[in-house]
Parts: C-alpha cells; structure tokens; sequence
C-alpha cells in the first residue's frame, strides 16, 4: 500500500513471512511482557519462543534494577539476580510447518520509578551451549538487554487533546519581505527560518491547531537537519538559539505547545566526536560508533555512510543524547519530542530517556516514530508516550486517496485497530508526512478525497497530525520515489493557497476543539457499504454521527438516529437535519463527507 513511503512498505509481503519464519525456527522474546507497561507491586511475566533451531534444557532471565548490564551462564547470574522459566506448552506453527516451545517465567514486583533490565538465556545442557533470545549470540554483553520502566504515569493530559501542525522549517516562510532563496532545487536550502514561523504563528493558532510540530532544528549538512553536527546548536541559515527561545515563548503565549523532532540514532559523517574517533585509534568517541572495519566503515541510517549510528549503549553517548533532551526541555521550553526512527535504539535506552524526561518535567510527552507493525508497536508502550500510526495512515490513503480498499474493509480494519493498543497509548493520526507522497498527488489532485480522509481522521480519539500546506492544497509534480525533497516544496501564501480547503481544516480544528465526543468518545459503526461508512462517536445526547460518502455520484442515506440528540446539524455544510422516528436521511454528493453534531431546536 504505503510503497511510496522512504522506508518501504510496512504492510504485508514477502520479506515480513521471511522474517517471521526466521524468529519461529529461533529464540524469540521481542519484549513480550505482561503488563505491558508495569505498574508498582505488580509482578511481570515474560514469553518466549524456542523454535525449531535450538535446544532448551532450561530458559534463564538475569535482570537486575540498577545501572549494570544483566547476565549469567546456565542460570548462574554473574551480574544481578536470575529466575527460571518453564515450559507451559508446545504449538504447532504452519508458517514454519513445526513445533515451537512457549516458555514463561515471572520478574518480581518493584517499587515505583524502578528501570528494569534483563537477558534470557537458552541452556542447553546436552551440548554446553548458551544463547540468548532474540541475539541469537552466545555472548550477552554484545547487545542490549530489555528493558521497561516500573511506574503510574500516564501520558500527560495535553497531549490526548492535542491537535498537532507539522512544520518543516526551511521550506514553511522565509519571514516578511524576504523572498524564498530559490525553488528550483528543492535539495538545497529554499530559505524558511524560525523568525519565518515565528511571524506565522497566528496562522497556525488562527485555524486551531494547540501543537507546533518543528523539523529538527540542530546544524548538519543538510537542508532539513536530520544528520547534526552540533546537537546544541541551531543551524545558522534558520536563525540562532535566541531565535528559537523567542519563538517557543511566543507560541506558548498563544496556547502551542512545541513538538521537537529529535534526531538520537545518528549523526553527520563530518560531525566532530566521528572525525574524532575515525583520527585517533585512541579517541574517546570511537565507541559511540559501531565501526566494521576502522576508521572508514561504521553501521549507518539504512546504509548510508552519510548517516553513521550512534552506539547508544555506550554510557557516554546515552548520556550526552540526554543531557541534549534534558538542554532542550529545561532550558528552551520544549514540550514534547518526536523520536526519529525509534525502531534503531534499545528499548532500554528508550526507558533511560523517558525516565530522565518525565523527572525533569512530568507535563513532557514523547512520541517515536516506529515504522513497524502494530504488534511491534505495542511493545513501545511504557517505554515512550505514543508512536505515530503507520498502519492507519496505509489504510486511509487507500481507502479515500488512491481507492485500493473498500470502505467495509477500511471499517474492520480501523475498528479492531482502535481497540488494539491501551487507550492510554497515544498512536496520533495523519494522511501524509515528509517522508511520502502528499495525500493530494495520490488523490490525483482531487481535494474532495483529501477532505474525506481529512474528516475521518479528525473524527478519530487519537491527535490529529497535518503536514504544512495539506490544509492549502500542496501538492507535488511527480512521485517521491528516489527523490523524497519533491514533496517538500515551500508553503504557498496568499493567492496560490486553496481557501476552501483551508476554510474546511478550520472547521474541522474547530469542531474537535468543541466537541469531546469526536476527541474521546467511543466508536460504533453503524452503517457501510461499498460507498459510504456512518460511525457513532460518544453517547447520549453529546454524541455526534460521522457520514464518509466516497462515491462516485450522489447517495441518499437512512441512518439509526436512535439515542442521539433530537436535533441536529451537520456541522460542515450548516445544515440542519432532521430525525423522524429515529432515523435520519441524508443526500450527499460525491466525495462528500457529513458531521452531524447536536443542535438547539430549530426556531418555530
């Protein structure tokens, strides 16, 4: 579905079966704890797989709750404590055509605020031989352990209700008067500043949205920044520290609070700790990095030697990464953080850095981006606030952009996906990003799909996100395939921006601002077909009813008005509708959507 996406298709194919046959001939835990996210006093449960590859006498978890690596050999634990876990059953897994072991044991309870890390161990006596699960090494200490964090924090209320505008500094507004540099070449710098998005900031808050979403803002080679040379410093062609303190105090005064997106995988290759370290066989930096062969070959971004890894298990770099959070936090007012590529560093590292962040400010979301499946996201509950909704977004763009799913299979996809993760965790929704094509390309330009898509996110309990310019009809000229920086032309201003589209945005930031039912309530479908999908949110008399028509020609619908509000209007046309024996009826035209909200008796 999502194949114009920069790091591939997250929906199913043949390398995911590929890839999961190889965890069930393996040893797989992949962070299968229950709860998911621990509170205090309450005991853990792990899993693990034995499949078909190995052996298991015995299945060992050393763990340990302070600052060490866990580990041991054949239940002996050489740092921390161990317990056993046992064989509770054998299933039979048609995707390997085999047998796999279940094995489960219990992590004792620990008090509140408690950082819990842990190996485990697969003995097998016959042969002498330790492995460790999800490694698939014989030597602990090579890779990192799991990790979760013991605590009852929730994520901060702010955040639920949030609607969220992402902002791609360099290409949102160079600032009054000052032309954009050139747009000829959209690899290269085009001239947007943060004084730019400073004097736009009442554009922002003016069409409702209460979260600033910044592109990161640290120096680097790079236009768009997500490669640092200096992690505290901010690109001079965007502005200057100063700059970026006085636009966050003047966007909190107009009620936004400040998404970072923070960039803690990787670095520039011309970032001094990886000169440093590729100089001097001695240097301080050259575990920060994960060289293959010193100095000129290291683990990178997808490969790309331009992007080298952080090694976040080293103390030192961990620790420099968050100190940069807790710099940004503390000293600059940051409200939140988007974590890039989120599925590189450990989960433990993800805890170290949560921990350290609600200490220093409790109010403090996190939200990583894990391009992976539902099920793997999961396993990022409690160790950060929310992950951005991949597999959501495949599912819409599909369904109202390009039309490669049918509304039925739209609707039983987004029921039981709502229901899957805990609703306290955060999973914000969004039709196009700046690492694919925008929602309007792959509608073939046609706004009203956009808008289609548009309403049902921001009908949906999760926050919504909006790309610069979706609001005003931005677009591209061909498909981002082997050049992502076509979909990242500046923001138009003034004639070239669709008002209409724009005028619908605001109302639509408009009515989830007004009504908590769109914001939190329940879903209940209560009609679809191949064209049109109706679902309930909230109960009562608070509750509004939400009508997608993706057809190609105008439909009139009846609909269960049952329990509902006795009158209502649908709040993006203005029109009243009425309800006649608990039903209503409804004419929409084509690629048209309908949010009936409660309305005040109509005047006799």
């Amino acid at each position: 579905m999502a194949d114009d996406f920069v790091f591939g298709e997250t929906s199913f194919s043949d390398h995911v079966v590929k890839r999961r046959q190889a965890e069930l001939r393996g040893l797989w835990h992949a962070h299968r704890i229950a709860p998911r996210d621990p509170l205090p006093g309450r005991p853990v449960e792990l899993t693990v797989d034995v499949g078909t590859d190995y052996r298991a006498d015995a299945v060992y978890a050393y763990w340990t709750t302070a600052d060490e690596q866990p580990w041991g050999r054949a239940g002996v634990a050489a740092v921390g404590q161990v317990v056993s876990l046992e064989r509770v059953g054998v299933r039979w897994d048609d995707l390997i055509w085999n047998y796999v072991e279940v094995w489960r044991g219990t992590l004792p309870a620990q008090p509140d605020g408690t950082h819990v890390r842990y190996r485990i161990e697969v003995w097998d006596a016959q042969a002498g031989r330790s492995t460790f699960a999800d490694s698939g090494t014989s030597e602990p200490l090579t890779t990192p352990p799991f990790a979760y964090l013991v605590d009852r924090r929730q994520p901060p209320a702010w955040l639920y209700d949030a609607m969220i505008y992402q902002v791609m500094v360099d290409r949102f507004y160079a600032g009054d008067g000052q032309p954009w540099s050139q747009v000829s070449d959209l690899s290269g710098i085009v001239g947007g500043t943060l004084n730019g998005i400073r004097q736009k900031l009442p554009y922002i808050a003016g069409l409702g949205f209460n979260a600033l979403w910044l592109s990161p803002v640290c120096d680097g080679p790079s236009w768009h920044h997500y490669a640092a040379t200096d992690h505290r410093r901010v690109a001079p062609h965007i502005g200057t520290n100063d700059d970026l303190r006085t636009l966050i105090r003047e966007a909190h005064a107009m009620g936004l609070r400040i998404i970072l997106d923070y960039v803690v995988h990787a670095t520039s290759d011309e970032h001094p700790f990886l000169r440093d370290a590729q100089a001097n066989p001695d240097s301080p930096y050259r575990d920060w990095y994960n060289f293959t062969h010193w100095p000129d070959q290291y683990e990178g971004f997808f490969n790309l030697p331009i992007m080298p890894h952080l090694n976040l298990e080293n103390r030192a770099a961990r620790q420099y990464i968050i100190d940069t959070a807790l710099l940004w936090l503390q000293d600059y007012g940051v409200d939140a953080f988007r974590l890039d590529y989120a599925v590189q560093p450990s989960h433990d590292f993800w805890v170290a850095l949560q921990k350290a962040l609600v200490a220093a400010n409790p109010e403090c979301a996190t939200l990583a981006e894990a391009v992976a499946s539902p099920q793997h996201l999961l396993t990022f509950e409690g160790k950060v606030d929310g992950c951005l909704d991949f597999a959501w977004v495949e599912a819409a763009r599909a369904a109202f952009a390009t039309r490669k799913m049918d509304l039925p299979a739209f609707e039983r996809l987004m029921s039981r996906h709502q229901v899957y993760a805990a609703p306290s965790f955060v999973r914000p929704t969004f039709i196009d990003n700046h690492d694919m094509n925008r929602i309007r390309f792959m509608a073939g330009g046609d706004t009203n799909r956009v808008r289609l898509a548009a309403a049902c996110q921001f009908t949906l309990s999760q926050p919504p996100i909006v790309l610069y310019g979706t609001e005003v009809g931005l677009s591209q000229q061909v498909d981002s395939r082997g050049n992502l920086d076509v979909t990242r032309e500046p923001m138009p201003w003034g004639d070239a921006q669709d008002r209409d589209l724009l005028e619908y945005y605001r109302r639509l930031c408009a009515l989830r601002r007004e009504h908590q039912a769109l914001r939190r309530g329940a879903q209940c479908t209560v009609y679809v077909d191949d064209e049109t999908l109706a679902y309930v949110k909230g109960q009562g008399r608070e509750a509004c009813l939400v009508v997608l028509h993706g057809g190609a020609e105008a439909a009139r619908v009846s609909l269960n008005a049952v329990g509902l509000a006795p009158h209502l209007r649908d709040a993006l046309s203005g029109r009243p509708v009425a309800v006649s024996n608990g039903r209503i009826e409804l004419t929409l035209e084509r690629d048209q959507a309908a949010i009936l909200v409660p309305a005040a008796q109509p005047e006799q």
